[in-house]
């Protein structure tokens, strides 16, 4: 099971300053606190976030419709970015070299924005178990999977966020860390703590491999 930002797609940073151009209309300061607040969870969908920085960062009551236009900006934002992001090395050959395993994609972002991207750019093929996202939160992801018989252990989760250690961790899959793009600065302390092991890239992966 593989997240998308950070890990298959080099994104995290594209979808960061998206967040803040969305919220620029409400204010540089307000933008940089969403700004802050998206880094400091990663993995969470979009549709939460803005609900947050609606709901606890704004000040006073924001115009009807803020919500929708937000989302529509950070969108707009996104799609140009992921048209162009760079794919992680060797993905092909890691395919090529777990043809059994059913693999996964289990994303914070939007599910048809996500699945129309990878299909664009040839990516579908890879995930035979599927492309999943926002608005279903990762966890309900997971147990859907495991609910239709797609989480055969033993699985393993390549993510890139304190998020994505929680939810392997809740559903009893082995965790790998990509460590490359990720916007989680203090992953080294949270590895330390729980033991994960980590890669650079998912290229890495194919070290031993003849």
């Amino acid at each position: 099971m593989f997240d998308c930002d950070g890990v298959v797609l080099d994104s995290n940073r594209i979808k960061t300053e998206a967040f803040r151009t969305a919220a620029l209309p409400f204010g540089p300061e307000s933008a940089d606190r969403l700004r802050a607040y998206h880094l400091e969870n990663g993995g969470v969908s979009r549709y939460l976030k803005f609900r947050h920085f609606l709901e606890n960062i704004v000040e006073g009551e924001a115009p009807a419709g803020s919500y929708e236009r937000l989302l529509d900006r950070y969108a707009a934002e996104v799609g140009r970015g992921l048209s162009t992001a760079s794919v992680a090395p060797g993905l092909q050959r890691i395919r090529d070299e777990t043809r059994s395993a059913t693999w996964i994609l289990a994303s914070g972002g939007d599910q048809t924005e996500l699945r129309g991207v990878f299909e664009e750019r040839g990516l579908s093929r890879f995930f035979d178990g599927g492309i999943y996202g926002s608005p279903t939160p990762k966890d309900e992801i997971l147990a859907s999977c495991r609910d239709r018989g797609l989480l055969d252990r033993p699985a393993l989760f390549l993510g890139d966020s304190r998020y994505d250690f929680e939810v392997a961790s809740d559903f009893g899959l082995d965790f790998l860390f990509v460590e490359a793009w990720s916007e989680f600065q203090e992953w080294q302390d949270h590895q330390r703590v729980h033991g994960y092991r980590s890669v650079r890239t998912l290229s890495d992966l194919l070290d031993g491999i003849a």
